[in-house]
Parts: C-alpha cells; structure tokens; sequence
C-alpha cells in the first residue's frame, strides 16, 4: 500500500509564500518523477510542475519564476515552494508520483495524494 500526503495549503493574501509538502509512504522501491497539479473550481485539471528523479525540473508558463519545486529522496518527499501568490492560484493542489511499489510483484504506476486547497484572497 502506497499513500500520498499533501499538507501545507491555506490561506494567504496576495503576494504572499506558501509551501506544500507530499511525502509518500509505503512500500517503495524507487520514486521517479514527482509532479504537482492544481484545479481551480469550474476549471480543467492543469500541470503546474515536476521534478524528475535526476532533479530535472518543469513549470507552467503561468508560476515560473514564483514557484520552485524541490524533492528530498531519502524522505520520500516533494516540496512546492509558492511565492508571489496571486488570486488566479487558487485552487486544490495535487500531487502525483510515478513510482514503482515493492512486494511479491513489483508494479510501477501513478499515485495521487489527496489534495490540498490553496485560496489567495484580500
């Protein structure tokens, strides 16, 4: 059994600094590339970034520059530190790693964790 843990999210004003925590937990063999995706109400599902196991890193056009993704591997953790916030962030964050799970028959596949809601508001 794999499970992802979002913590981290809340409530900020405008121009201010969040940072969200996922540690995945379970019988793991190897964790490859961790990604955080958001979704605002009424609004599709959107990648915001991702870090690969060789610390290769992506952003949407829309956070570059204000948000920094990182991962510490012995702890099985990814990290999106958010600056800058702005109402348009707003949403549930998500995160998602592609990893392979231990056992009797090793399996790669993708989890989810189970979200965390960002609100930026005056």
């Amino acid at each position: 059994q794999v499970l992802l843990v979002e913590s981290g999210g809340g409530s900020v004003q405008p121009v201010g600094s969040l940072r969200l925590s996922c540690a995945a937990s379970g019988n793991i063999v190897s964790i490859y590339t961790m990604q955080w995706y958001r979704q605002a109400s009424r609004e599709q599902c959107e990648s915001v970034a991702h870090i690969t196991n060789g610390d290769s890193t992506y952003y949407t056009d829309s956070v570059k520059g204000r948000f920094t993704t990182s991962r510490n591997n012995a702890e099985n953790t990814v990290y999106l530190q958010m600056n800058s916030l702005k109402p348009e962030d707003s949403a549930v964050y998500y995160c998602n790693a592609d990893l392979t799970q231990g056992g009797l028959l090793p399996s790669r596949r993708s989890y989810w964790g189970q979200g965390t809601q960002v609100t930026v508001s005056s």
